[in-house]
């Protein structure tokens, strides 16, 4: 269930539950389905709940791979229901640590934008786009959300675009151009008379609407399983009848890329890779009711893997390291037209 989803379509409170209790069966993915479950707790209103599964995040004992990212959603919630000064002492100490994942300058750049600091909202979109970007020659994906921030921020303040601005508006692929899209005078629009003008906005509105949708939530990927080799080993040592679907730890590589190859050369979209370990899938099989031995439960748990995010896309961005854990850049390694 997506988060974003219409709370007149989903009971948020009891998908948060849901989600909890996943949590506790899957501990590895705890902090990706607690960020799941504290979102459906703000869209449900109860952002004082959504706090405290942020908090609980934030003091486990076991690492998170990304605090910034945490911290910055508890900043959000926390200034939409009135705790301001909290709040921007959060944010505060997000950008004082820099972080080099681009989710927590945006979620904190939105805060600020949101509550009509536009000045300090802009300055974080570039603090943050100088940090990321300043050697990079191809902005990743996942870089575009900060680019498109920083533009709508910097319209609304009326500055003449930069190199950044003119990026941005490169990398966007709608219909309608980011400068339409960032209008400040489009909602004076909404008050005419005139339907020629009502029908541009809504058009604009609609391409607006689904490009938010498509960068808040995508569909879970097609993913390949991929076993590193001690866990490949410590698999087929336990599991010998699972040796016919691996020959080889070199065949299991070659068969994930061309696998995917193939899936991307019919068409099929957000293609991704999840990786197995041994301990893991011996509990998927226990849930399953089933031998670790079967080898149709191998989709099942990529499958699986995959709905619980994660899932690493393919192909890897340009300058990227191989998904297979060489060390090599995907290019040089499996990304090898040859390989």
């Amino acid at each position: 269930m997506r988060p974003d989803t219409p709370a007149e379509n989903v009971d948020h409170t009891a998908e948060a539950a849901r989600l909890e209790r996943t949590a506790g069966l899957y501990p590895e993915d705890a902090e990706a389905l607690l960020l799941r479950a504290a979102a459906h707790l703000e869209l449900s209103g109860d952002r004082p709940a959504a706090t405290t599964l942020y908090d609980r995040l934030l003091s486990s004992a076991e690492g998170l791979d990304n605090p910034a990212l945490v911290r910055a959603l508890k900043a959000s919630n926390l200034w939409e229901y009135g705790h301001e000064a909290e709040a921007r002492a959060i944010i505060e100490g997000i950008r004082t640590t820099s972080p080099r994942d681009p989710a927590p300058w945006v979620i904190v750049a939105e805060a600020l934008e949101s509550h009509d600091e536009l000045e300090a909202a802009a300055d974080t979109f570039s603090e943050a786009a100088h940090l990321l970007l300043g050697s990079v020659e191809e902005p990743p994906p996942a870089t575009h959300p900060l680019l498109y921030g920083r533009h709508r921020v910097r319209r609304m303040l009326g500055l003449p675009h930069d190199d950044w601005d003119t990026l941005a508006d490169t990398l966007h692929t709608s219909s309608v151009t980011l400068d339409e899209l960032h209008d400040p005078k489009r909602v004076w629009s909404l008050g005419s008379d005139n339907p020629a003008e009502l029908e541009a906005e809504i058009s604009r509105l609609r391409a607006e609407l689904g490009a938010y949708r498509e960068a808040l939530s995508r569909p879970f990927p097609v993913a390949v399983l991929h076993w590193p080799a001690p866990e490949l080993a410590e698999l087929l040592s336990a599991y010998p009848t699972l040796s016919s679907e691996y020959p080889s730890h070199a065949e299991h590589l070659s068969t994930i890329e061309s696998s995917l190859r193939e899936l991307s050369a019919s068409g099929t979209p957000n293609l991704g890779i999840v990786t197995g370990t041994v301990p893991s899938y011996e509990a998927f099989a226990a849930s399953e009711g089933a031998s670790p031995g079967d080898a149709t439960l191998l989709p099942q748990y990529a499958t699986t893997l995959a709905a619980r995010g994660r899932a690493v896309a393919w192909p890897p961005g340009r300058g990227a390291g191989c998904w297979c854990g060489s060390g090599s850049w995907y290019a040089g390694c499996h990304g090898d037209s040859e390989s």
